[in-house]
Formats: C-alpha cells, structure tokens, sequence
C-alpha cells in the first residue's frame, strides 16, 4: 500500500474511532460511486498574478502578427533573434497559432507533456478596471453588472461550505494562502468565516502566528472602542490560526520535496504547497500569489529589448510551476492537482508612451496539471477590435472566468448542478455556469462523467443542503440559530472535537430564531447536532 494512501486509511480510522455513533456518517472517509474516480484527495492549487497580467506579450497571436507590432512597435515580443517567441504548437489551426513569451521555455515543456491548456480572452460581462473592485468581483464570482452571488461572501468559501460541509468539522483548514498579507474575501463562507488560513509569515515546521507579537495571555477585558474591535479581531483570528496549528505542522513535517526549486517567492509558495500536499493535508485549494504585473512602465528594458520586469515575472512563474509539478509527478502525487493562473484583468493591445501597457479588460489564463489536457481553448484575440476610439481596448470575452472555475469544480473535483449554481450563477445571461462548461479540460482517465456527479458524499446521509443559519462564527458567548421557515422549536446536541456530549437541549424558537448561551465552553473547536422537522443538519463551530 503507498504511504500515502496508508496514512490516510489511518487518519480516518483514528477519526471515527473517537466520535460518537451520531457523528459516525458525518465523519465518513469519503467513497466513490462503482466505476467512478476517486476525486477525495483532489486539490485545486490558484495562481494569483496580482496587477493584471498583460496577455498579448505572454500570448502571441501569429496569424495577427502584423497587427499586434503596429499596436506595440517598442515593446513587442520579436519574431526572430536571440529573444524570439517560442512557437507554441504548429499543428494548431491558423486562428490558434500563438507564440509564448520567450521566457515562458518551462511552459512549453509543461505543453508537450500536454499538461498545460491556454484558455484565450478571459475576462467577465462589463469589465470593471479597479485592481480592488475587479479582484472583488473575481473572488466574490459576480461580474460587472451583477452582485446577485454576494458581496460579503466568496466563491471559494461557498463552495467549499456546499460540497464539503462535513470537513468543516476538521481540525484543518480547508484552504491554504500564501503570499499576501491578509485572508482573501474569496474563502469567506457565508456561514463559516474560518474556511482558509493564511500562513503567510509562518513556519509550517513549527506552526505560529505572528499574532502572539501580542505577547503572554491576550486580554480578556477588551475596550468597546475601534481599538478594542481591533484588538478582538487579532485575538480571534490568532484562536482560530492556532486551531489549526498541528495539522499544518505534521503536514509539513511528513510531507517532502523531491526536487530542488529556483529561490524566488513564487518557488517557494509552491514548494510549500507541494510538501503540505505530499504530507497528505486534506485541504482541498491552496492560493498564492505573484505581484508586480501593473506594467504601466518600464514593462521592457528599453525599446526592442523584451527583458525586464514582465519578463522576469513569467520566467519566475514558469520556473515555479515547472518545479512544482516535477516534484509532485516524482512523488507520484500529480494525478490529484490541478492549478490555473488568474489576474484581475488584462491589459490595452496598445502600449502607452512609457514602454508599457494601460489596464484593459481580457487576459488568458493557464490551466496546468497531469489531468488537464493540453491544447487551446478559444481562438486569438481579434487585434482589430483595438481602435483610438475604444482606447485600443479588445473587448471580447470568449470565456467568462467563472467557465474555467466551473468546469474544473465539476469535471475534475465531481460538484452536482446545485453546488456549482450555489456556488456562482450567470445572472446577467439567466444561465447555469454548468451548461457553459469548456470542453476537453480534463483528460477523459480523469474527469467526472455525469452519473459521477456528487459521489463525493453519497456515503453522508447528512449531506443535503443546510437550512439553519449560524452566526457569527467565529462567536464569543452567544450563538444565533436562524432559519426563514417559523420553526417552533430546535433541538441542538454540542460535541466537542473528541466527541463528548456536553449540551443536549431542545428550545422554543421564536419566528424562527433561537440564541444559545455558550459562555461556559471554553475556546475551541465544536461540532453542533441540529434536529428540527426530523431531519439533522451537522455545524462546525469556533468558540473564541
């Protein structure tokens, strides 16, 4: 038996070992469906290109070549020479016909493996080009004319929430950031706020949060002042960090790097991500990021010459992925990640008068992983959409960003219809993101057929959508229960993480709402029974 897969088995067998019968189903190793792929211990690993990414000069279109060096005549990619675009793939039709960047030579060899996919003009209905606002809407999974998915809640975290709401009784994060200084809004769940944890700063080794610079015991006396809010934000954000602690640091610990990876930022992220992955941590998306793509000058050394900032920011970022997938396929681990790099936005197909580009509206994005099958989704950019009188912008969408996030939620991680629809819906075409799936994304040994969908959790009785509402969570003292329907009373059952019953009660509600007193626990992790209309629903929350 692999290592891995024992470690596993081992891990879920202690788990169940410990809870109580009712728990048992919640608590379940996860089976699939006869004949289906076992999509448990797949991760989706997202590469944030924070700045917006200029496509045309990482993506090339040959059969509009001409067009493109007219529209950039001091910083284009050049056809020959030492710094000539790498030729992608010759038996591509004329329309998809694309030149890389000539430091993106990793990519190419990720390409004839056929792990990499270019996925041509991504981009969202009504382009907003704020870094902030359109970052917002790219995690959030709104566009422009819509927030109907929710401004106070991500994608990520719904997601999550929906397909695995059992694992949220865990003592692991279910995703892991590295790179940016603070949580993104995309793993905040409209329920759970404690989905994603940041180890930005850390030592995975050793796991600590850079909060205890508070130093000795935070104070329990906490002024009702701005001050003081932010004060119980930082103690709570370190209690919820350190609940986590151990499995990170034994994820760490057991996991390894088989090879060596280049000493920039982006290799690090993903060296890191690659030994928590080998030391079987069970989250299920990993985000990290690579800053300095707003290239509104200097985006080249000097006319005619094509390195400088963008260019080393892809060579980085080849490098990195390269590594990163080496290493997993050599410890036999590549089958059960996928990754894909996003930005905000593109950028102008014309440049600007300081050898670099202005903020535009499409950029591609690549798609990378042994299951991922390569190619070309889309056909190139149409240049002569870029006119003085749009601001030389290219305006068409072909993919709408939510499409590749969609199809990969499903084809390659088994989501059902309601999950991907709860998850995100096209509100401004009235569509199902599930009906506008890209096609040969994943490789058919890998993808989930339709009679797969959802088998994940067949082995859960309790997994059906939750009607009761908790919040907040985290909490201090008291926990509101709220559900729309005018339920007259609830019967709620608290575990703690070991499985010990500490409350059994059944209260009146009133228009639906109750509030729990909890002010006895103390700070930790607790799994709450909720049984009302005789059907079950299974919360995990965190006591501060």
């Amino acid at each position: 038996m692999e290592r891995r897969k024992f470690i596993k088995l081992s891990a879920a067998a202690s788990a169940i070992g410990l809870t109580p019968f009712q728990l048992q189903a919640a608590l379940k190793s996860y089976l699939p469906f006869a004949g289906c792929p076992n999509v448990s211990n797949r991760k989706l690993v997202l590469i944030n290109l924070a700045g917006a990414n200029d496509g045309l000069n990482t993506v090339i279109p040959l059969n509009q070549y001409d067009t493109y060096s007219n529209l950039r005549p001091n910083i284009k990619i050049p056809e020959t020479g030492l710094n000539k675009y790498i030729t992608l793939d010759t038996t591509l039709p004329s329309n998809q016909q694309v030149g890389l960047n000539p430091a993106l030579t990793s990519f190419k060899s990720l390409y004839d493996k056929s792990w990499l996919r270019i996925i041509q003009s991504v981009g969202y209905p009504s382009q907003n080009k704020s870094h902030f606002k359109s970052t917002d809407l790219y995690l959030t999974g709104n566009d422009g004319n819509s927030l109907l998915n929710g401004v106070d809640s991500g994608w990520m975290g719904r997601f999550m929430e929906l397909y695995y709401p059992n694992l949220i009784i865990e003592n692991f994060p279910l995703a892991v950031e590295i790179g940016s200084s603070k949580t993104s809004l995309g793993f905040h769940g409209e329920e759970a706020h404690g989905l994603a944890l940041n180890i930005t700063g850390q030592d995975p080794s050793g796991f600590y949060s850079i909060l205890n610079g508070l130093g000795g015991v935070p104070p329990t006396n906490i002024p009702n002042t701005d001050y003081g809010k932010e004060l119980e934000f930082i103690k709570n954000t370190d209690a919820l960090s350190n609940q986590y602690a151990q499995s990170i640091s034994n994820a760490f610990n057991s996991g390894q790097n088989d090879i060596s990876y280049p000493n920039t930022d982006i290799a690090n992220q993903l060296k890191t991500v690659a030994r928590l992955i080998s030391g079987d941590l069970q989250t299920k998306i990993y985000m990290v990021r690579l800053g300095g793509f707003d290239t509104h000058n200097a985006q080249v050394q000097a006319t005619g010459d094509v390195t400088g900032k963008h260019y080393d920011l892809l060579t980085q970022l080849s490098q990195a992925i390269e590594s990163f997938m080496n290493d997993l396929k050599s410890q036999n681990i590549a089958e059960d990640v996928v990754g894909l790099t996003f930005s905000e936005f593109g950028r102008k197909a014309g440049e600007n008068g300081s050898l670099g580009t202005d903020h535009g509206e499409i950029a591609p994005m690549f798609v990378f992983g042994e299951p991922v099958y390569g190619g070309v989704s889309g056909i190139n950019p149409n240049l002569t959409e870029a006119t003085s009188s749009n601001n030389y912008q290219i305006q068409t969408v072909q993919y709408d960003y939510r499409q590749t996030f969609a199809t990969l939620l499903q084809d390659f991680l088994g989501a059902p219809n309601t999950i991907i629809d709860g998850t995100f819906f096209n509100h401004t075409t009235n569509e199902s993101f599930t009906d506008l799936k890209i096609s040969d994304l994943i490789k058919e040994p890998y993808a989930v057929t339709a009679s797969c969908l959802g088998s994940l959790n067949t082995d859960d009785p309790t997994n059906s959508e939750k009607k009761w509402i908790l919040y907040p969570n985290p909490f201090n003292n008291v926990l509101h229960l709220s559900l729309e329907d005018d339920t007259h009373s609830v019967n709620y059952k608290v575990y703690n993480t070991s499985g010990n019953l500490l409350f059994n009660k059944t209260e009146p509600t009133t228009f639906g709402k109750l509030s729990m007193n909890l002010s006895n626990l103390s700070s930790g992790v607790y799994i709450i029974e909720i049984t009302t209309g005789g059907k079950k629903e299974i919360h995990k929350v965190i006591k501060m």
